[in-house]
């Protein structure tokens, strides 16, 4: 069960900041979304609701997504489907349900890194960047991998890429956490990005086996490679040794979906 003490909707992202860092217990609430599955008490949730950060703008050489947009918007918004395949939308499509999607925000979804994520492996494949309100831009690849320090996610940049890209998964059923999920993006240049997630660790990108592919190996050799590259675990969800086959089928399906 989760208990908030008080709740507050800074003016500014300094404010926000300055609230955040106060205590241990505050939070950032991001739309209230997967907060809810563990038990905690929480001091002050934090509501960026007045920091009109609820956009998705596009530029001559990028696209910024705002932290308070929702997965919902991310699913039906044209220019997000019209991305390099619409990737980023097909993969949000499959958390939760509606309702669900319309509450929970990009921010969130990504700056917790959760390992279940629908969203990274996309974000990971096209190159995002993150800008951090303390932290400032970097490459989603390297927020991932760094160690965790509080900080507030303004927004998510995406870079304007020529190519295709896929998003897949194996669930149980509709609506269920992931067994394993990932995407791939193939560039009009010959460029591959592969990642994989929910391993059930966070969405890593495969550089080794993305090379293979662009080196001209054959897709059979090259799935053989992501099992060897990537760690996979066990977890309720599914063993080490399912993950790691389903890997290799995923990869082999992407690989034929992205147009190769």
């Amino acid at each position: 069960m989760i208990t908030i003490k008080e709740y507050v909707a800074p003016v500014s992202l300094e404010e926000a900041y300055k609230i955040l860092m106060s205590g241990k217990t505050n939070l950032i609430l991001g739309g209230f979304g997967f907060i809810k599955m563990g038990s905690r008490a929480v001091n002050k949730a934090i509501d960026l609701c007045n920091l009109s950060l609820d956009y998705i703008t596009e530029t001559t050489d990028e696209i910024l997504i705002g932290a308070e947009t929702s997965l919902r918007t991310l699913e039906i918004n044209e220019i997000i489907r019209n991305y390099c395949g619409g990737a980023i939308s097909e993969g949000v499509s499959n958390i939760v349900g509606v309702q669900f999607r319309n509450m929970a925000k990009v921010g969130a979804s990504v700056f917790s890194r959760y390992g279940f994520s629908d969203l990274l492996p996309s974000l990971l494949v096209l190159d995002a960047k993150v800008r951090l309100y303390k932290g400032g831009i970097m490459d989603l690849e390297e927020f991932l991998e760094k160690d965790f320090e509080r900080d507030i996610l303004v927004e998510v940049i995406l870079p304007k890429k020529k190519g295709m890209a896929v998003y897949d998964c194996i669930r149980k059923s509709t609506g269920d956490f992931p067994i394993i999920n990932g995407a791939i993006f193939r560039g009009e240049d010959g460029q591959y990005k592969i990642a994989i997630g929910s391993r059930p660790q966070r969405a890593k990108l495969a550089v080794k086996a993305a090379k293979a592919l662009e080196d001209g190996e054959n897709i059979e050799t090259v799935v053989d490679i992501i099992p060897e590259e990537l760690h996979f675990g066990t977890n309720v969800r599914g063993s080490k040794e399912y993950r790691e086959d389903m890997s290799k089928a995923l990869v082999s399906r992407m690989y034929c979906k992205v147009g190769a």
